[in-house]
């Protein structure tokens, strides 16, 4: 489990992609506090370490982890936000995070609001029917709090501390990002499901 605050970016060092999924090679300065089979949030993702050494950790994404995420386009350079799993006497700052995307989202907006940016995200249907005003969302596996909603999109505003910490600092309009909802919500719906359509009595 993770709660959406970024420990370091780290860069992409190398990547290997083919049919049976890609590895990844990230250089991290948390490299010392990583050891093999831990769980790291890569940009929101939860990956394991496959390798460890001093200077960073080699991580695999199967086919499936390819599809649902923006994963698979990662190059060489990218920064990425990464995470270690919480321990659990530690504070939960941000909000539940496992580490297991929904679904990816395009950024439509950035816009210089104060000493804040606002991000506008385009998300599809099945995603946003998830998301509420003042709730939470995290993208690329930055815990945020929905600023405002939209019929296609959700807005987030992002404080400097953000900015300087994480890679949303880079988004563009155009730029994917991997989105997980609140599981809350999810788990809300699962077991309203078979309620739905029923009269009351």
């Amino acid at each position: 489990m993770f709660t959406g605050l970024v420990q370091d970016i780290g860069s992409v060092e190398s990547v290997e992609g083919g049919a049976e999924g890609a590895r990844l090679r990230i250089a991290t300065r948390l490299a010392a506090q990583i050891g093999l089979g831990d769980s790291v949030a890569v940009n929101g993702v939860c990956l394991t370490a496959t390798e460890a050494d001093a200077a960073g950790f080699a991580t695999e994404a199967m086919n499936q982890t390819l599809a649902v995420t923006v994963i698979g386009a990662l190059v060489p350079g990218a920064r990425v936000n990464l995470e270690l799993a919480t321990r659990a006497e530690e504070r939960l700052g941000g909000h539940i995070v496992q580490g297991h995307a929904d679904g990816s989202g395009s950024v439509l907006e950035v816009g210089e609001d104060g000493f804040a940016r606002r991000l506008r995200v385009e998300l599809p249907a099945e995603l946003l029917r998830y998301i509420v005003d003042k709730g939470s969302v995290a993208l690329n596996g930055v815990s945020l709090t929905v600023a405002t909603l939209g019929d296609a999109w959700v807005e987030v505003s992002l404080i400097p501390e953000t900015l300087e910490r994480t890679n949303l600092g880079d988004a563009a309009p155009g730029d994917r990002l991997n989105v997980e909802v609140d599981v809350l919500a999810k788990y809300v719906e699962r077991l309203l499901s078979p309620l739905a359509g029923k009269e009351q009595a």
